[in-house]
């Protein structure tokens, strides 16, 4: 096996601008978002976490969107995509033990269920809008001025980043005590109401179970909400070849809620 040293001295350097952010002054970061974060993230993000990061760098690269990478002359290796990675996985898992542990009881069908919708992108985005992680997020001046920030797989996919971050930073115990400090809400209601399953998740399974594949969110239309600044999202939902459902929303997932919740109804009827 080859190992590429390039990749692992490009990240070193990427990370140390990066971290420039936060730890040396303003004048000196000219070319890269978020300098109103200056001094703040790295404490503020510890405490809601609950963890002193051992390495530093971990942290910020949990943090460090691709748009925000790939502006830079060193590549986009120091981005939060591989640590998206190990914290997607590892959250998979530890919701799904701490399921098995909790209900034991609960049938292999609904323990499934209950898992996919904890960790769903809706539910990760409505953990990272919890606990305002959207303001610490380091994305590219592109990405920035669209919006990037407030996106709901931007923000999920932060919150797997950064567990990921914790997992190498801390090991499995510490990360394992996070993610299950991240998701007690989301537990708490889980025991008081039941499984609660969001129309794009049981669209989902009612499409997979008919004609073996997702359905297909389409972005129709965008228009600003005069005085108001904000935008207003156009979706429609197509099954196979036709449109199911259609909606709006001041937010592209609101939008394909609505969508998913209009085509549940369609097909309730067929």
């Amino acid at each position: 096996m080859t190992l590429n040293l390039g990749y692992n001295m490009n990240l070193s350097k990427l990370l140390e601008r990066i971290m420039g952010v936060f730890f040396t002054a303003p004048t000196a970061l000219g070319s890269l978002s978020h300098s109103e974060n200056l001094g703040r993230a790295p404490e503020e993000l510890e405490r809601i976490l609950g963890v002193q990061f051992s390495d530093p760098g971990l942290l910020i690269q949990g943090l460090t969107h691709s748009s925000l990478a790939n502006e830079q002359p060193e590549g986009a290796e120091a981005s939060n995509e591989r640590l998206e990675f190990l914290g997607d996985a590892f959250l998979g898992y530890v919701v799904g033990q701490e399921l098995f542990q909790r209900y034991p009881s609960m049938s292999e069908g609904d323990l499934t269920t209950a898992r996919a919708s904890l960790v769903s992108r809706q539910n990760l985005y409505l953990v990272a809008e919890r606990l305002g992680l959207g303001k610490f997020l380091l994305v590219g001046q592109g990405e920035k001025y669209s919006g990037g920030q407030r996106t709901a797989s931007s923000l999920a996919a932060l919150v797997e980043s950064l567990l990921g971050a914790v997992l190498e930073d801390q090991g499995p115990q510490q990360a394992k005590a996070v993610a299950l400090k991240l998701l007690q809400p989301d537990f708490e209601r889980l025991a008081s109401q039941g499984i609660v399953v969001d129309a794009k998740s049981q669209l989902n399974m009612m499409v997979q179970r008919t004609i073996g594949f997702p359905p297909v969110y389409r972005l129709v239309g965008e228009v600003d909400i005069e005085h108001e600044n904000r935008k207003q999202f156009s979706v429609e939902v197509v099954v196979g070849s036709k449109v199911m459902g259609r909606g709006v929303g001041t937010k592209k997932l609101d939008a394909e809620q609505a969508a998913a919740s209009q085509a549940i109804e369609g097909f309730s009827n067929l």
